[in-house]
């Protein structure tokens, strides 16, 4: 049996970019703008899918679907939807979410890539995988299962402040999605902001629409 290549310095190197892009967004966006090094564009792949997957896995635990999972189902089967749901979730984001920024981005002019858009989500998603490991632990450690059933029910203060701090890690993504797009293709705040609200406005409208018919 073959044994596994061993990662090279490259790839190890996007694993830490992967987390520094939590404290030094530029520095870590800025080699996305060149895509004429076929190695570099390749060896970041892994770490920028690892890192949307955690992601994916973070969102779909503050769904409304999640905060009444064990309503009709066991404790053991909640990591597997997590993982499957997760999965899913981070696939949507990452090529459709990439889909709309790159529109987005020609749109106002920009001549990047595609994969290139979805690197840039892909980084920006960091925030909400960080929560995965900071936030969620704590919180299930306090609410324990009950924080996944009868449909989301408020258990105080407590839980919304968890609640807002989740938020605020979405809000933290779309900071860093504008970043990256301002680095990458070296435009203004206002031209960027127009870039990352044009995208973002398909996705604004369903989610709207969604809790209208709930």
């Amino acid at each position: 049996m073959a044994e596994a290549a061993p990662s090279t310095p490259l790839e190890r190197n996007w694993w830490l970019r992967a987390a520094a892009v939590l404290v030094a967004p530029r520095a870590v966006f800025v080699p996305l703008r060149d895509e004429s090094e076929v190695e570099e564009v390749d060896k970041r792949q892994e770490a920028l899918t690892a890192l949307i997957g955690l992601a994916g896995i973070s969102a779909v635990l503050g769904t409304p679907v999640a905060r009444g999972f064990l309503n009709s189902n066991s404790v053991a089967v909640l990591p597997v939807w997590a993982f499957v749901g997760g999965a899913f979730y981070a696939l949507a984001v990452y090529w459709i979410g990439g889909g709309l920024l790159f529109g987005a981005a020609r749109r106002l002019g920009g001549l990047g890539s595609y994969r290139r858009a979805r690197s840039l989500v892909a980084l920006a998603s960091a925030p909400v995988a960080l929560a995965l490991f900071t936030l969620w632990p704590v919180r299930i450690a306090i609410y324990g299962e009950y924080l996944f059933r009868w449909g989301g029910d408020d258990w105080g203060p407590g839980d919304r402040t968890f609640g807002g701090l989740f938020y605020a890690a979405f809000v933290w993504s779309a900071l860093l999605l504008l970043i990256g797009v301002r680095t990458v293709h070296g435009w203004s705040w206002v031209r960027s902001a127009a870039t990352v609200a044009l995208a973002a406005a398909l996705p604004v409208l369903i989610v709207l629409a969604t809790h209208v018919h709930s």
